[in-house]
């Protein structure tokens, strides 16, 4: 751990702070007991402890050091109250998924960074402010998942396929984390809510996305590579349904 990047480090220690601060006042009850006082810990504890959180990191940190502890913070809070809603047995468990799920994926992204391409690391290798598109797509799944709960609850009651969006997110996460951990300085959430407006939506533009991505790469490597890569392009297809990529006919 020496050679790590030390706001990876800090990232790291704010996290599990908060997470553990978080775990401690959900379960207290699950523990001691369930009395008046004790309720009062479980919902207005996390609450407190967070805001006295953030005042003790104001004071002792500045710049860099405390934005990344308080982004590191808030999504471990996040990810704990995500933990305790996943105990539950209705509708509230694919709520507690999808918040782990979500908290984990900014917080990874930022500690990849920090791990891989120290060198280029932001407060915004969180990606919390990705992109407006992003947030209007967030915003969007989290309105549909509001709306199907209160008209269609039985729509969200499908656990086990939940359980799969977490299975992909899982083996997606790998998949980029490998890749940025390989690449280096080259370098599904809505499936967990069970919205099939969004999933539906979000395939399609992210095949439009993928169709017009590869096509102007394949067309970049072919002009780098030439007839090699049209001979490789022949052997490997783009692995995309529907995506063909650059298609040159009569080109031998």
């Amino acid at each position: 751990m020496e050679n790590v990047c030390p706001a990876a480090k800090q990232s790291l220690l704010y996290f599990a702070l908060s997470s553990i601060m978080f775990v401690i006042s959900f379960f207290s009850a699950s523990v001691l007991g369930y009395t008046s006082e004790l309720w009062a810990l479980t919902y207005w504890g996390p609450a407190l402890y967070f805001c006295l959180l953030n005042f003790i990191l104001r004071y002792f940190l500045k710049g860099f050091t405390y934005e990344v502890a308080t982004r590191a913070a808030l999504l471990g809070s996040v990810f704990a109250t995500g933990l305790y809603f996943a105990t539950f047995d209705n509708s509230f468990h694919i709520f507690g998924l999808y918040a782990m799920a979500i908290s984990m994926f900014h917080f990874s992204e930022f500690f990849t960074v920090a791990l891989t391409n120290p060198q280029t690391l932001t407060v915004d290798s969180f990606i919390l402010n990705h992109s407006s598109q992003y947030w209007i797509a967030a915003v969007t799944s989290w309105l549909e998942a509001g709306v199907e709960y209160y008209f269609f609850p039985s729509m969200k009651s499908y656990f086990w396929l939940s359980h799969i969006g977490v299975v992909m997110c899982i083996v997606g996460e790998l998949f980029r984390k490998v890749a940025m951990f390989t690449a280096k300085t080259n370098f599904n959430h809505h499936i967990i809510l069970l919205n099939p407006v969004c999933v539906v939506i979000y395939t399609l533009v992210s095949w439009m996305f993928f169709n017009e991505r590869i096509f102007a790469e394949e067309m970049f490597l072919i002009s780098f590579f030439g007839k090699q890569y049209l001979e490789y392009q022949k052997r490997v297809s783009t692995g995309l349904p529907f995506i063909k990529g650059v298609v040159m006919d009569g080109v031998s």
